[in-house]
């Protein structure tokens, strides 16, 4: 048995289907075999020196490789997308959309090759581009991948076009996958395709050059030819490829938003998750001005729907039960991919959100800033943290560890023996958490590999007249007796994205 993991640290694969435009914003999920072998034939041309290449060597391995077609082990990921402008010719611009799948970057995608044993020389050159491999699809789909000596898990997506589980009755979802031919296969194939052509009347001899290019005697470099060359020469698919039937789970590459209207949208739910769209996505640094907006937007559309007079108290944080203030809406920006820019918000309400105060939620399609900035908001999904941990959100989950993302300032006056250990402890009481076995100060973190201090942060309200006892702010860890929940929000302004806190580890 053969198996490869690969991982995408930056929670993204992108990659567009042969035979699909890109402004289809289609995902080929999980990547097929045809696209892992022309990434390793790229890996030993431009990454293995030139003294140490045997071509015998890769090409018995790449032959191996195509010799059955590998199972997956695939993570249910979303099928997201961007949308931008591109210049075109004069003044015009083109839209242009950009399809992802987002996955977990702590989870891993495992082929695998059941009945497949390699030599010892295969194994190294097979480590070794693995090595090598920086992205995998387009060139934003940064993926590690390394060969794994044992592995005993379970497949989800393999060859075979049986739809229907004879034991369990599951349903799955039919794929087509490219795998690459057979190499006892490829000199039958381009013989007959070269005395095909040959027969061709009216075929220029420019067009007939260009198809001969794409079938070199050499199998491998048959593998290896350029895309734009393929399409160049006018082939539908790619000659080398096969396509063969898998069969998927239907829930693997989930919708991007799907609002599901099959439940009533007016029970109770304490989170809802959205996905933010706009050129530029803001800065995380800017996370309490970004939930102050939204806040400003929810509010508005909040009262189209209830009146004016009866925005529902979880919702405006207004006329809240006294001992009760922290059970209405947290307005917290989110970093899903880590790259620094806020691309999700989730809307946390404590003491539960109903009705048309939810549904008026739900509806938020955009807002903007004072200087004109807009961005599109698009719903996700709503349900209990819980049921939403698995959306990927890095504030979910539970942990007994949680560190900041943001900056805390304390929510009161410093005093003698009243400091910011101290409140955070008073805090933790009055939400009703355990109290920290630990809190350590962190000069520092890292956001998309640079580091940032609390002064890098923007930590003020715009709300006028109000008193801040804390301008500073600073990053803290804490060590919870126990496993504590997501999201977690402290201090001043953690209402809106400061105080911001992560379990350890995401």
């Amino acid at each position: 048995m053969l198996a490869i993991a690969f991982n995408f640290p930056a929670g993204r694969y992108h990659a567009t289907p042969w035979g699909r435009h890109v402004n289809e914003a289609d995902v080929e999920w999980p990547p097929s075999p045809w696209r892992v072998v022309r990434a390793l034939i790229a890996i030993w041309h431009r990454k293995v020196p030139p003294e140490g290449r045997d071509p015998e060597i890769l090409e018995r391995l790449l032959a191996a490789l195509a010799s059955e077609a590998p199972h997956y082990c695939v993570p249910t990921a979303v099928h997201a997308h961007t949308r931008h402008y591109m210049p075109a010719k004069g003044d015009k611009k083109t839209l242009i959309f950009d399809a992802f799948a987002r996955v977990g970057k702590d989870k891993d995608l495992v082929m695998v090759w059941p009945e497949l044993a390699l030599e010892a020389e295969q194994e190294a050159l097979l480590d070794q581009l693995l090595r090598g491999l920086g992205f995998l699809g387009r060139a934003e789909s940064w993926a590690d991948a390394r060969r794994l000596p044992e592995w005993s898990g379970e497949c989800n997506c393999v060859p075979g076009d049986s739809l229907v589980d004879t034991e369990t009755g599951e349903v799955s979802e039919p794929l087509s996958m490219q795998v690459p031919m057979p190499v006892d296969e490829y000199a039958g194939f381009r013989q007959a395709q070269i005395e095909g052509m040959e027969k061709r009347a009216g075929l220029k001899p420019r067009d007939k050059r260009a198809i001969h290019a794409t079938l070199p005697e050499s199998w491998v470099d048959a593998l290896a030819v350029d895309t734009s060359q393929l399409h160049g020469a006018g082939w539908s698919s790619p000659p080398l490829a096969r396509a063969v039937a898998y069969s998927r789970p239907p829930d693997l590459l989930r919708p991007m938003a799907r609002p599901n209207r099959s439940r009533h949208t007016a029970e109770p739910v304490t989170t809802l998750r959205f996905a933010l769209y706009g050129r530029p996505l803001p800065r995380i640094e800017d996370a309490v001005r970004m939930g102050e907006l939204l806040r400003l937007a929810a509010m508005s559309r909040v009262k189209k729907y209830c009146g004016e007079t009866s925005v529902p108290a979880v919702i405006s944080g207004h006329r809240m039960p006294s001992g009760n203030r922290h059970q209405h809406a947290f307005w917290l920006p989110e970093d899903a991919d880590g790259d620094g820019r806020i691309d999700h918000f989730l809307v946390h309400v404590p003491g539960e959100v109903e009705g048309r105060g939810r549904r008026a939620v739900e509806s938020l399609n955009r807002f903007w800033n004072r200087e004109g900035q807009e961005w599109t908001i698009v719903f996700e999904n709503s349900g209990t943290t819980a049921e939403l941990a698995e959306s990927g959100s890095p504030l979910l989950g539970e942990s007994s560890t949680f560190e900041t993302l943001t900056p805390y300032l304390m929510p009161w006056h410093a005093k003698p023996n009243f400091g910011v250990e101290e409140q955070i402890r008073r805090e933790c009481r009055e939400r009703g958490l355990a109290d920290p076995e630990w809190i350590e100060w962190l000069q520092d973190i890292d956001v998309a590999g640079k580091k940032r201090r609390p002064v890098d942060y923007h930590r003020f309200r715009s709300k006028r007249g109000l008193v801040q006892p804390d301008t500073l702010g600073r990053f803290v860890r804490i060590g919870f007796p126990k496993p504590v929940e997501g999201p977690l929000a402290l201090g001043f302004g953690c209402h809106f994205g400061l105080g911001l806190f992560r379990p350890a580890g995401k």
